[in-house]
């Protein structure tokens, strides 16, 4: 059974961080691509980052270019987020995805994560 389990997530002043992890099962980590997403009440799933299952390709997106770092280790079967100098408008439930190609849409992705909230106070 695959499963991506996420944690790290939590209350933060802005300009705070964090760091989320994501554990996967070993079939899906060692041959998948793994993103994550983020998602606000009322408004669609949003692409955060992503990266391809050797890690030599990574995407995000432009909000958080600069401020966020995905990262893997295929040992531990784990990817993470980490979250630098963070703005109220990064709060939000923060998914982890997983898929055989890497993309920037929510709907291509197989497997999901059940999530973990990130609240940026101002």
């Amino acid at each position: 059974q695959v499963q991506l389990v996420e944690s790290g997530g939590g209350l933060v002043q802005a300009g705070g961080s964090l760091r989320l992890s994501c554990a996967a099962s070993e079939r899906v980590f060692s041959s998948y691509a793994m993103a994550w997403f983020r998602q606000v009440p009322g408004k669609e799933r949003e692409f955060v980052a992503a990266i391809s299952w050797t890690g030599g390709w990574i995407d995000y997106a432009d909000p958080v270019k600069g401020r966020f770092t995905i990262s893997r280790d295929k040992a531990k079967n784990t990817v993470w987020l980490q979250m630098s100098s963070l703005k109220p408008e990064d709060t939000a439930v923060y998914y982890c995805a997983a898929d055989r190609v890497l993309s920037r849409g929510a709907g291509y992705y197989e497997y999901w994560g059940q999530g973990t909230q990130v609240t940026v106070s101002s």
